[in-house]
């Protein structure tokens, strides 16, 4: 089993920045993929990026070249790191640890972006 453990939301203004970090509880070198999702009230939960264990990334469309996702292996933690906050990033931002042939989930962590 993993634990995924999430913090670092808060209220940001719009063009703002924010760091998530996601602490597991096993070493990251065992889990294949770790991502970050997001859901919107009324929307359905989506991708906003991911890493695999081997450091290969992908991203949302919507978020490249403001967000960037990275990982710490000494401390088992995987970042967020989100610029250019913009009011349509407001939801409640997931990790998602893929170990063993199942998704862990984290229990999420609020980002509000406004004035």
């Amino acid at each position: 089993q993993v634990q995924l453990v999430e913090s670092g939301g808060g209220l940001v203004q719009p063009g703002g920045s924010l760091r998530l970090s996601c602490a597991a509880s096993r070493s990251l070198f065992t889990i294949y993929v770790m991502g970050w999702y997001r859901q919107a009230p009324g929307n359905e939960r989506e991708l906003v990026a991911a890493i695999t264990s081997s450091s290969s990334r992908n991203y949302a469309d919507y978020v490249k070249g403001r967000f960037t996702i990275s990982r710490d292996n000494a401390k088992n933690t995987v970042y967020l790191q989100m610029n250019s906050l913009e009011p349509e990033d407001t939801a409640v931002y997931y990790c998602r640890g893929d170990y063993n042939g199942r998704a862990y989930w984290g229990q999420g962590t609020q980002v509000t972006v406004s004035s």
